[in-house]
């Protein structure tokens, strides 16, 4: 897939070694995508609809491991969760236009480019 003009962005926290890598592994091969810093600047529910859509997985599947629980709720609660406490969701996400991918392993993007 070719890459789109502006369009490769990566949610990343900073703090964390899987998001750091695949920062570094997207720069490594001479890109800059768009860094969204998602704890600081938490998505809307739009937005996380948007980049489940793109990502073609329930909302459940980009749970982090504290946000289990919520597992068997319901695509509505569990999205509201993640707005509200945006540390629930996985890291990194990077996309690619209309095609998005969860970074672990760190050689998942490679799908994207």
């Amino acid at each position: 897939m070719a890459l789109n003009s502006g369009a490769l962005t990566i949610w990343h926290n900073p703090r964390c070694t899987k998001s750091r890598q695949a920062l570094a592994y997207l720069e490594e091969k001479g890109l800059t995508p768009e860094v969204r810093l998602y704890l600081k600047d938490a998505p809307s529910e739009a937005e996380i609809r948007d980049m489940l859509s793109a990502l073609g997985i329930p909302a459940a599947d980009l749970l982090r491991k504290e946000g289990a629980a919520l597992k068997t709720e319901a695509e509505a609660t569990i999205i509201a969760a993640m707005v509200e406490n945006s540390a629930l969701i996985e890291r990194p996400v990077i996309r690619n236009g209309d095609k998005a991918v969860i970074g672990r392993p760190t050689e998942a993007i490679d799908t994207l480019l």
